[in-house]
């Protein structure tokens, strides 16, 4: 605690914002792991939007200032890769068939 009378009151936003921050990360990491989740389970469509979410979702924490942008940049190309991976072995069975 502050023994300065005037450092209360930042102690009080400090509070605030760490609570408002803390929700807003939370909320990224359940995106982010719902998104994995439906990469994995191939339900292509609902990966695919999830994705879209997640990649919103991250874009709003940088907007806030919650994550740095190269931090949220890094997530979306990891979870690009791994969107775009699991849906490249269904597209080679039908490229091999046909040459």
């Amino acid at each position: 605690m502050p023994s300065i009378k005037s450092s209360f009151k930042p102690v009080r936003v400090a509070e605030r914002r760490r609570v408002r921050n803390k929700a807003a990360a939370s909320e990224v990491k359940t995106v982010l792991a719902k998104a994995e989740r439906l990469i994995l389970s191939g339900d292509k469509e609902a990966a695919t939007k999830a994705v879209a979410e997640a990649i919103s979702t991250l874009d709003a924490a940088v907007g806030k200032g919650i994550l740095h942008l190269n931090n949220a940049s890094r997530h979306k190309s990891r979870l690009m890769k791994k969107l775009n991976k699991a849906a490249a072995p269904a597209a080679r069975p039908a490229e091999k068939a046909a040459g």
